[in-house]
């Protein structure tokens, strides 16, 4: 298992499809308020580093004990949205819509997906100002799974899909 601080300096990927601005104090203050939730420390760290973006293919899945549709002992973190508003590029201000048009339950901020599946800052169980858990949603199947207890935790899992057993997904759609 990784520490934190090191997943965090080589935590993104090349490109910059999905890459927002800089993040500031203000877009915090801002997203906060609109999502209605505190976000996590941790996930603001990375943030800082960089704003959204690919995930580096040695942290790009978060293995799991039990299969998902996406694979028998993974799913996929292959980009991570930020939080921005730049033009037709996801960001954790679409949550609200993203919730509604895929009738998931609330409060979340989606990390990751493409409607069918979402990795999300799960706040049922803490509350809006407490530390989320993160937790796997596939909207086809109705079906959830709690990956860690807080997104520092799900950090320090992260390891490369190459690593894991798996090497095609089981369904068609590709995650973001």
């Amino acid at each position: 298992m990784a520490r934190f601080d090191e997943v965090k300096a080589t935590f993104w990927g090349r490109g910059l499809y999905g890459v927002q601005p800089p993040l500031t104090d203000a877009a915090v203050q801002e997203a906060e308020a609109q999502l209605g939730v505190r976000l996590p420390f941790s996930l603001l760290e990375i943030l800082r580093v960089q704003n959204g973006g690919q995930v580096a293919s040695q942290w790009n899945a978060f293995p799991t004990k039990a299969p998902t549709s996406w694979s028998e002992d993974h799913v996929p973190l292959e980009e991570m949205m930020g939080i921005g508003r730049r033009e037709s590029q996801s960001s954790l201000l679409d949550t609200p819509y993203l919730i509604e048009e895929w009738e998931l339950p609330s409060p979340l901020v989606l990390l990751s997906g493409d409607g069918h599946c979402w990795i999300a800052l799960d706040y049922r169980g803490c509350g809006r100002q407490g530390e989320p858990s993160v937790t796997w949603f596939d909207t086809d199947e109705n079906t959830e799974l709690t990956l860690a207890a807080d997104f520092k935790a799900f950090v320090e899992r992260l390891t490369c899909a190459e690593n894991l057993g798996a090497d095609s997904p089981n369904n068609t759609s590709a995650p973001l």
